[in-house]
């Protein structure tokens, strides 16, 4: 059996300046739940929100969502699950986007954008993150708007949410640290069966 060719994205958090950004590497066969925890093990997310992928459909208009289907989330419109649509479906030529959403409350957008499609190299484990720039923000801090505001209060000592949104963020908080090296990848199966098993 052929090994699949690999996958390269760089997923871009939306909204947030300086850019908060990730290089990864996944398997050709990977489907849109793969993506969706690549991308949050990538990213720092703590996968513990519903998310979703737009993706557009070129000759048709509407773009289709994958994600999570949900009967009691009414966001009148059809939600595909994202276990059953392999990413090469969509994403299989360098420069084709799609929009990933995470935690609809707070709103966390990224562009995630296909660079390459390429061979595996020998000996390396799928996926692996390449590179990436800045912390993701801590989880449930409100979205980009709230988090310059988080960022703003952490820095400034006489601010008066200062102490208590620091000790909020387990007593430190660095927006520039970023290890490529330090990114653990779960399997998506596993991740799977932990969010659907009854």
């Amino acid at each position: 059996m052929a090994t699949p060719r690999v996958l390269q994205f760089k997923v871009t958090l939306l909204e947030v300046e300086p850019p908060v950004w990730r290089r990864f590497q996944v398997p050709e066969n990977y489907n849109y739940w793969d993506l969706h925890v690549a991308i949050q093990d990538a990213m720092g997310w703590t996968d513990t929100h519903l998310h979703e992928f737009t993706l557009a459909q070129p000759g048709v208009g509407a773009p289709i969502v994958v994600g999570i289907p949900d009967d009691e989330f009414e966001s009148g419109r059809e939600t595909l699950p994202g276990w059953e649509i392999p990413v090469i479906h969509h994403l299989s030529e360098p420069g084709q986007a799609a929009r990933y959403e995470y935690d609809f409350g707070d709103g966390w957008a990224h562009e995630v954008v296909l660079e390459a499609v390429v061979p595996p190299d020998a000996g390396s484990k799928y996926p692996r993150c390449l590179g990436g720039e800045r912390a993701c923000p801590p989880e449930d801090c409100g979205g980009p708007y709230r988090y310059a505001e988080f960022l703003e209060a952490i820095h400034d000592p006489k601010h008066p949410s200062h102490k208590e949104l620091l000790e909020w963020a387990g007593g430190e908080f660095d927006p520039d640290r970023f290890d490529p090296g330090a990114v653990s990848f779960d399997d998506p199966r596993e991740r799977w069966e932990i969010a659907f098993s009854e």
